[in-house]
């Protein structure tokens, strides 16, 4: 379906994003300085260099500014990025800060007591950036636990615990890493990240929906709040850049949230609610202006890099932003990080299940456009790691909706885009990888899946496992056994596993096998629920296949 096949509504962006797109109109605003230019019409930001002239005295901060917490991320093998925010009132559109730049002072130790400080420095917090930090720390030991934290004037954060990677081509033996999606605030309480801090892995792997643009009200949604009361700003959908920044300061206000960033580093990665529902590329959900979108989209994009651990690499120019990226543990494993939102084409017969066609066949379509698909398939070329990994958003594997002689499967995702799907494999087995395994959030259950060679073919090879990573609130409390899981486990016989509560995925990796557990909440409506293990599965190096352990 080509964009222009979906019904355009009236215009249903905020008054600024119209206003910003008639004035600069379409073709200017699709260049990245147009972007940019937009942007800053629409947002009122200053300048580059406007606030360079005034700095605050951060002495004559008189509440705490780490209000967000700290976090880390990217981890190399000789350094890592950390992240703060200056927020001393997170819910105002200011943070309680006035347009001038705060230095902040950081250390990095061997011990969270900081009696060995290894690097120390000062970095700046620009209003421009909503008084973000991001510091890239170099020269650091590989392969090694290290802490940090910030300090503001007579104000000193909380200490987060951090690692780098192994050598690039070291002998790695283990790595445990867990992957989370999803965390609608209005669904339900963030136990699942209280969890998480106390786990003993090496890095955390957020597969996207990080925020939703959905309306928060008083009370918290479905957290039915007794003991505050939200602001009336979280009563409506994000549009705008201060909407965005505003959800980031309620989500990242969240103490068991700010738990599990502090104790772990994070490799982060965008769905579509970052910015809004099932968007594609240029084309919001409801086929709207795409120059609308477009402003709308950047201001998305620049909020989320100011919210998290990335570094200046992902900086958004407008509304693009390069987040695909590549990580390696050593010899064991790589991780290639996904982006399969901002490049795709829009999605087939109007972005509603469907049995494939020829439009979901269609070569010229994809969802991770031309360039990331070759820097994928480019790079387990040169791939020297026992196990490739592929963090990403949404469902890889074939997944029929139905049992009818050809089901309805869905547009939004790789059984949309099938040609990108077989590119992809036929391009893992080009290069010659033995160990796949895709990443995946999105829909809200845990999903175990044997990858094969031809999904129609039950007797296909397996070449790789898909581990789908239920949400960590989205969808509220779910259940183990959703109502259509007995279709879907027999339309579906690579589908070795599918529960529908709220949790996470941990997944241990060494020499011989990977170790897959999913670890499940039973309700999220409430806080403090107990985790349980709903099941954990082995994959033998070298002979892909799910076997329970």
């Amino acid at each position: 379906m080509t964009p222009a096949a979906r019904r355009t509504p009236p215009s249903q962006h905020a008054p600024e994003l119209r206003a910003a797109a008639r004035h600069l109109g379409r073709r200017r605003f699709l260049t990245v300085t147009g972007a940019a230019a937009a942007l800053a019409f629409a947002t009122n930001l200053p300048t580059a260099g406007a606030a360079a002239a005034a700095e605050l005295d951060a002495r004559k901060l008189t509440d705490d500014p780490f209000t967000l917490g700290v976090a880390s991320g990217d981890p190399r093998p000789d350094s890592v990025l950390l992240w703060t925010r200056l927020a001393p009132a997170p819910y105002q559109p200011d943070s309680g800060l006035p347009q001038q730049r705060v230095t902040v002072h950081w250390e990095i130790a061997h011990d969270d007591r900081f009696r060995r400080v290894v690097r120390r420095g000062a970095a700046t917090a620009h209003p421009e950036y909503h008084h973000a930090v991001h510091v890239e720390v170099e020269h650091l030991d590989a392969d090694r636990v290290y802490y940090f934290r910030f300090r503001a004037g007579e104000w000193t954060s909380e200490t987060g615990r951090t690692r780098t990677a192994p050598a690039t081509r070291s002998r790695a033996a283990a790595l445990t890493f867990a992957a989370v999606s999803c965390q609608a605030y209005h669904d339900g309480y963030f136990t699942a990240y209280r969890h998480l801090a106390d786990e003993d892995i090496d890095v955390v792997f957020h597969l996207g929906d990080y925020i939703y643009e959905y309306a928060v009200n008083s009370a918290g949604g479905a957290r039915a709040y007794t003991d505050r009361t939200l602001p009336d700003l979280f009563n409506r959908e994000t549009v705008t850049l201060e909407d965005y920044r505003l959800r980031y300061a309620l989500y990242k206000s969240d103490p068991d949230l700010r738990a599990a960033h502090a104790a772990h580093p994070f490799v982060v990665t965008w769905d579509d609610h970052e910015a809004e529902n099932n968007y594609a590329g240029a084309i919001d959900e409801q086929g709207g202006p795409p120059e609308e979108f477009l402003l709308r989209r950047a201001g998305a994009y620049r909020a989320y890099w100011e919210n998290q651990p990335l570094r200046r690499a992902q900086l958004p120019q407008g509304p693009d932003a390069q987040l695909y990226r590549r990580l390696g543990w050593g010899t064991l494993g790589q991780f290639d990080i996904l982006d399969t939102r901002q490049y795709r084409s829009d999605q087939a017969y109007g972005d509603v299940a469907h049995v494939p066609g020829p439009e979901t066949l269609d070569p010229a379509r994809s969802i991770t456009g031309a360039t990331q698909e070759r820097w994928l398939i480019d790079g387990w070329r040169r791939s020297h790691a026992l196990w490739n990994v592929v963090p990403q958003q949404v469902v890889f594997s074939q997944r029929k909706f139905d049992l009818n002689p050809v089901s309805k499967v869905s547009m939004d995702a790789w059984d949309g885009y099938a040609a990108s799907r077989a590119r992809v494999l036929a391009g893992a087995e080009a290069a010659g990888v033995e160990n796949l395994m895709i990443l995946t959030g999105d829909v809200h259950v845990g999903y175990a899946f044997e990858i094969k060679r031809d999904f129609d073919d039950p007797g296909s090879r397996t070449v790789g496992t898909e581990i789908v990573a239920t949400s960590v609130t989205s969808g509220r409390n779910g259940s183990e056994k959703p109502a259509n899981w007995n279709t879907y486990m027999t339309a579906n016989p690579h589908l070795k596993f599918y529960n529908g509560r709220r949790g996470y995925v941990t997944v241990s990796l060494d020499r011989e096998a990977a170790r897959s557990t999913f670890k499940t909440v039973d309700a999220v409506t409430t806080p403090g629920a107990a985790l349980t293990t709903a099941a954990s599965f082995t994959t033998e190096a070298g002979a892909p296949g799910l076997h329970p352990s």
